[in-house]
């Protein structure tokens, strides 16, 4: 059974989400993959405002494609979330929640997460064309000149994604090689 949370959601609802846990996401949700990152990250440095309000926000690590008529957005799949590493905790400490991509973090991410209460999500890659349907609403917030990796804000309804890793930085990537090592050798003479 999939929890609903609705975004954007605070440090303490992030603490009540558990990694393996499948959640469905609906209201507000912004896209950026690294360039917007960085830039993001530049405007935090200097004390300026965000192009959107930072606070309890989640990000989609994502660089849709053009929508079809009648569409809100072309195939929305997730990209790799390391490139967003370098930037990541700084976003976290000014008061992002969620981060929404695939793959791996790095220990410092992890840190941010557990420091700030944030949570990163796991959406299936390979399944863009599917995960669009749950964006209702599309438009272009900053960064126009990067195309499709501009800052979006999207709004979503049941968008289907899981914890990969929590507030306490438990970590499904981990959990899952544990729990697969303990069934082989339980199987299997090692």
């Amino acid at each position: 059974m999939r929890k609903k949370l609705n975004v954007p959601f605070t440090p303490e609802e992030a603490r009540t989400l558990h990694a393996g846990e499948s959640v469905l996401l609906s209201g507000v949700i912004y896209t950026a993959r690294d360039a917007a990152h960085k830039r993001l990250c530049e405007l935090l440095a200097e004390g300026k405002d965000l192009p959107f309000d930072i606070k309890n926000a989640t990000i989609y690590y994502v660089g849709p494609t053009p929508a079809r008529e009648g569409r809100a957005i072309g195939s929305a799949g997730p990209t790799t979330s390391y490139r967003m590493d370098a930037y990541s905790p700084a976003l976290i400490a000014a008061g992002e929640t969620g981060m929404i991509g695939k793959g791996k973090r790095s220990p410092e991410v992890i840190e941010a997460m557990k420091n700030y209460g944030a949570v990163y999500f796991g959406a299936i890659g390979g399944a863009g064309a599917l995960l669009s349907h749950c964006i209702k609403k599309a438009e272009i917030v900053a960064y126009e000149d990067l195309g499709a990796e501009a800052l979006r804000r999207l709004e979503v309804e049941n968008l289907p994604v899981t914890v990969v890793i929590d507030c306490n930085g438990n970590n499904l990537y981990e959990q899952g090689r544990k729990a697969y090592l303990e069934s082989v050798s339980e199987t299997h003479e090692i």
